[in-house]
C-alpha cells in the first residue's frame, strides 16, 4: 500500500453534477441537449426506438432456446491428473491452484480419454464410466461430492 495507490471504495463516489445551472457551470442554458430537435425536448424517443420503422430487434429472427436449469460443467481427462503425485487426493480447489481449472463454473468432470499411471483419490462432481474405470483400475477411489 503507497500513498500513489489510495483511491476511494468501490461505489463510494457519486456524480453529482447538475446540469442547466448557468453559464458558470459550464453546462448551462441547453444542459447538454444541444439546440432544439426531439432529442432536446421532454418525452423524446427511448433508446433503441427508430421513428416508426420496424425496429433492428424486432427484425433479427428469434433462435433457439436456453434451458434455465442446464448446468455448465467442465470437462478433463484422466491424462491432465499425471501432474498430481501418487497417492494425492485431487478436488476442484487442488486443480484451481495447479491451473489446470480457471473458473470451475457449475462443476468439474472427469473424463476418461488418455492414461493414467497414479494412484489417485479424485473428488470431484460427476465421472464418465471410463474416468472411473481407469481411476480405480490403478486402486484409487473416484468420489462423487
Amino acid at each position: 500500500m503507497e500513498l500513489s495507490n489510495l483511491r476511494p471504495a468501490e461505489g463510494s463516489k457519486h456524480n453529482n453534477f447538475r446540469r442547466g445551472r448557468g453559464h458558470g457551470s459550464g453546462n448551462g442554458k441547453t444542459a447538454g441537449k444541444g439546440h432544439k430537435g426531439q432529442k432536446a425536448r421532454s418525452g423524446a424517443p427511448r433508446p433503441g426506438f427508430e421513428g416508426g420503422q420496424m425496429p433492428l430487434y424486432r427484425r433479427i429472427p428469434k433462435r433457439g432456446f436456453t434451458n434455465r436449469n442446464s448446468k455448465d460443467i467442465v470437462g478433463i481427462n484422466v491424462n491432465v491428473l499425471e501432474v498430481f503425485d501418487n497417492d494425492a487426493v485431487v478436488t476442484v480447489e487442488a486443480l484451481l491452484e495447479k491451473g489446470i481449472v480457471k473458473n470451475p463454473r457449475d462443476g468439474v468432470k472427469i473424463l476418461g480419454n488418455g492414461e493414467l499411471t497414479k494412484k489417485l483419490t479424485v473428488q470431484v462432481n460427476a465421472f464418465s464410466a471410463g474416468a472411473k474405470e481407469k481411476i480405480e483400475a490403478l486402486g484409487g477411489k473416484a468420489e462423487v461430492i
